[in-house]
């Protein structure tokens, strides 16, 4: 009788990241195509400040890392990964200040993509949390680098968090109409699909992705809540009192 053959994890969730590869630039380039890598055949208006642009730059310097990093493992080039991972940290940590900063400057004196029936340093909840989510995933996926299964949906993880500005600009006044419930809700599916697909590959769920998919889901009406209250509004005000 023949032995089983053990399970490997690395070929059943090949799938899954190949699909995140293709999936997350894409959701990018069309949500912020019209505003921003395709602004010069649009019409658009011109970026508000230098900052929007360097943050954009650094954003798309994101995406293109994350793609690259599946690949290089799919070829299995894992000596490049780890190397560029380092480069990964240091891009990591300009996102972070250069994203809060611009952040900051839209809800001190406001901004073209913000919701016009929101209060602009009501709004500012939003990317402030999705800072401090990327934060967490992307720090928690450096300290468990050795452990691959948990430092791939952490990377995961750290995509995902980055889809609903793109989602809210998808150039489609139908699917707009439907506000939070579009831009939060597609990235809820999304992770209760890839949940669903990667238990079902690897035969048990993986606790980094299941936590971090609910604390990122629970945090999207959390969001809305916290914004129109004193203590947001106090703290916002405080935070943005310094921004140029």
């Amino acid at each position: 009788m023949a032995s089983a053959v053990p399970f490997d994890w690395r070929t059943a969730d090949r799938r899954l990241y190949l699909a995140a590869a293709i999936i997350f630039p894409l959701i990018i380039i069309i949500g912020f195509g019209r505003t921003y890598y395709f602004k010069q055949f649009t019409g658009t208006p011109a970026l508000p400040t230098t900052l929007v642009h360097i943050h954009g730059l650094l954003m798309s310097a994101w995406v293109g890392l994350f793609i690259t990093q599946v690949f290089l493992i799919r070829t299995k080039r894992a000596k490049v990964h780890m190397k560029l991972g380092l480069l990964g940290i240091a891009l990591a940590v300009l996102i972070l200040i250069v994203g809060f900063f611009t952040a900051a400057h839209a809800a001190k004196f406001g901004s073209p993509s913000a919701p016009p029936d929101i209060p602009s340093q009501a709004f500012f909840v939003v990317p402030f949390v999705d800072l401090l989510f990327f934060a967490a995933f992307f720090g928690l996926a450096i300290y468990y680098r050795k452990q691959l299964a948990n430092h791939k949906r952490l990377m995961l993880l750290t995509a995902i968090n980055f889809l609903p500005p793109a989602i809210a600009r998808v150039p489609l006044p139908s699917l707009q109409a439907f506000g939070p419930l579009f831009f939060f809700g597609v990235p809820v599916v999304i992770m209760i699909a890839v949940i669903a697909y990667d238990t079902w590959q690897t035969g048990k769920l993986n606790r980094f992705l299941l936590f971090g998919s609910i604390a990122l889901a629970l945090s999207y009406p959390l969001r809305l809540m916290l914004s129109g209250t004193d203590a947001w509004m106090g703290f916002a005000t405080w935070v943005t009192s310094w921004a140029a």
